[in-house]
């Protein structure tokens, strides 16, 4: 996180605050107004910013947003901002090396990445980190850009309309594999339509759930301020009163949703059709912006003008996810403890030494119930092999009730029903279900590209398939599992492509320096 906070900070200050000066620059190629038909690539500049845009637009900004607050406490907000702002000058760079050292691959198609400006702009020596990157890009395509987004489909269906999460996760697959067989051309007309719409339908939700309660704007950027550098002991109920905790999870959650230096986007937009590698840099640095700077705005102020983040409510406890546990105290908060133990409960309560309270994704509930009204406290053990609880009777259960503070997309869809009723729950149903397809299926290309370049064509095929049963098995696996692996393959593609940004800084200044000259000329 330094490293790209770093590199961010880097670039922008090489490049002269590119991110202000040009923002307008790039309104302008991404209308068309630079657009030339017979120029080298497969799709328009929008075309390339909507397929980016629906792999960046995405679960990041729903469910992410709603797990930096939950976590890091209202402060974590601004740290996603700042992250956002240095990204800009990170997306225009990869994107331009990408674009410079693009080349066409065995199939037909314009291929280029980190991959090719590791090899081709560092030199034939760094293959292997080249390669390296490949590989890791493939596992974060799998798992943070397919798996997390089937995960948060499964979890928000089946909080909702009691959908298992085998259902969700096969009907997803089934969606997302009738789309990338077709490649990069269906890929871009189809996003090309579900981006915008996305995109506008959650913004506008968003903005009617903070006109609701408009008093509430200042008070919620207040916070967001304060928090940022002063955060409060035991925030959202988790003990985030810390302030590098803060900043971790809003720089993390901040990574993950615009993507800025992960060399994602770079591959997106190497299809661009255009002879000048930086007006299609000018067009990805209004990435992070729509993304982070707008709609996870949007995200953030709902939740915190309706004032639900730190607020309990009933959830059904689902003990197929396994994220059940015992908490014990320390000096920050919670942790949880004996993850692997049967979990005795009497009267709803946690039976056993050391431990205070019961966590459900290791945030303290409050008793677990047998039904949904809190009338029965349950007491037994919940065992970990069977996904199941068992009552003094024998009697099982597969969910069991209690109150605790939501997380992840649960949180976001209560803040959009608290204040719209049925129509805001909705409208972030509607959202989930489009951004995490459109995400899956871009980032499909992605993996898809990078395969290309490691084993050739002839793999294109099983990768696909081995994509697609990546989406049902993402559905099934634990929320908090899935997104801590999404962490660690962001980091394993990360570094290799900072460290080429770094080492080719000097050739993007000159790119966009001549590149400028000419538009000013």
């Amino acid at each position: 996180m330094v490293l790209l906070l770093g590199t961010g900070l880097w670039l922008t200050v090489r490049l002269g605050l590119i991110q202000f000066r040009y923002l307008g620059h790039g309104l302008a190629v991404v209308s068309g107004k630079y657009d030339d038909p017979d120029a080298p690539g497969e799709v328009t500049h929008f075309q390339a910013l909507t397929t980016a845009l629906s792999a960046t637009v995405g679960i990041g900004n729903i469910a992410g947003v709603a797990i930096a607050i939950h976590w890091g406490g209202p402060g974590a907000i601004f740290w996603m901002w700042v992250t956002a702002l240095l990204g800009m000058a990170t997306k225009f760079s990869e994107v331009t090396l990408a674009q410079h050292f693009r080349s066409e691959t065995a199939d037909g198609q314009v291929a280029g990445g980190p991959m090719y400006y590791i090899e081709k702009g560092l030199g034939p020596n760094w293959k292997p980190l080249a390669m390296f990157f490949s590989l890791a890009l493939i596992t974060m395509a799998m798992i943070s850009g397919n798996a997390i987004q089937a995960n948060t489909l499964s979890d928000l269906l089946g909080t909702s309309f009691g959908i298992p999460a085998w259902i969700s996760g096969a009907v997803g697959a089934a969606i997302v594999g009738l789309v990338i067989i077709g490649g990069i051309g269906r890929i871009g007309k189809v996003t090309g339509i579900l981006a915008p719409l996305m995109a506008a339908l959650y913004v506008l939700g968003g903005l009617a759930v903070i006109f609701l309660h408009a008093d509430q704007i200042l008070p919620s950027f207040q916070l967001i301020f304060t928090e940022a550098f002063s955060p409060s002991a035991g925030v959202a109920g988790t003990g985030a009163g810390v302030f590098a905790q803060t900043l971790i999870w809003g720089v993390r959650r901040g990574l993950f949703s615009n993507e800025a230096g992960q060399g994602s986007a770079p591959i997106a937009h190497a299809a661009a059709r255009t002879d000048e590698p930086v007006s299609e840099g000018v067009v990805a640095l209004l990435e992070p912006l729509i993304d982070t700077i707008i709609i996870c705005t949007i995200t953030a102020l709902a939740i915190l003008c309706t004032g639900v983040w730190n607020q309990q409510k009933v959830t059904p406890i689902e003990l197929s996810s396994g994220d059940l546990c015992y908490l014990e105290a320390n000096k920050d908060g919670y942790h949880p403890s004996d993850l692997n133990d049967d979990i005795l409960v009497l009267r709803g309560e946690a039976s056993k030494t050391n431990a205070v309270a019961l966590g459900w994704h290791e945030v303290r509930t409050g008793r677990l119930y047998i039904d949904e009204n809190l009338a029965t406290p349950f007491t037994g053990h919940i065992s970990r092999n069977d996904a199941l609880a068992f009552d003094e009777d024998g009697v099982s259960y597969s969910v069991l009730y209690a109150t605790a503070v939501e997380t992840a997309a649960p949180l976001t869809l209560w803040a959009y029903e608290y204040a719209l009723g049925s129509w805001g729950s909705g409208i972030v149903l509607a959202c989930v279900l489009l951004f995490a397809l459109s995400t899956a299926i871009s980032w499909s290309y992605y993996g898809d590209r990078c395969t290309v370049y490691l084993f050739g064509t002839k793999a294109i095929l099983p990768y696909r398939v081995l994509y697609i049963a990546m989406h049902f098995v993402g559905a099934i696996l634990s929320l908090n599992l899935i997104w801590e692996m999404g962490d660690l393959s962001m980091a394993l593609g990360t570094l290799p492509n900072v460290l080429a940004l770094l080492l080719l800084s000097g050739l993007v200044v000159k790119l966009a320096k001549e590149y400028f000259g000419k538009i000013k000329g």
